[in-house]
């Protein structure tokens, strides 16, 4: 899934029922390295801009060595970055 999907899966998940049910919804949930994902095992994403939400995010799942690593290993290759095209997958 993709952060916009986790954040609402967590998000659902985090209102205490342990299921998810259809509906309509906002979802203000923050994750940041150290939150215990309940839903979540993998993000299939793309490589986002500094110090932006977004990449908390998937710092709080892969780890922020493991992030910060792959961000140097898409640039020193040329990856395209942000929203052009190259993406990475977190587990």
């Amino acid at each position: 899934m993709g952060t916009t999907s986790c954040r609402a899966l967590e998000h659902a998940l985090g209102q205490g029922r342990g299921w998810v049910r259809a509906g309509t919804a906002s979802a203000d949930l923050f994750i940041v390295p150290g939150y215990r994902f309940r839903g979540t095992g993998a993000l299939l994403t793309n490589f986002h801009l500094p110090r932006s939400t977004l990449l908390m995010l998937v710092a709080a799942l892969a780890g922020r060595e493991v992030v910060l690593d792959a961000y140097a290993h898409a640039v020193s290759l040329g990856y395209r970055m942000y929203s052009f095209g190259d993406a990475m997958l977190v587990v």
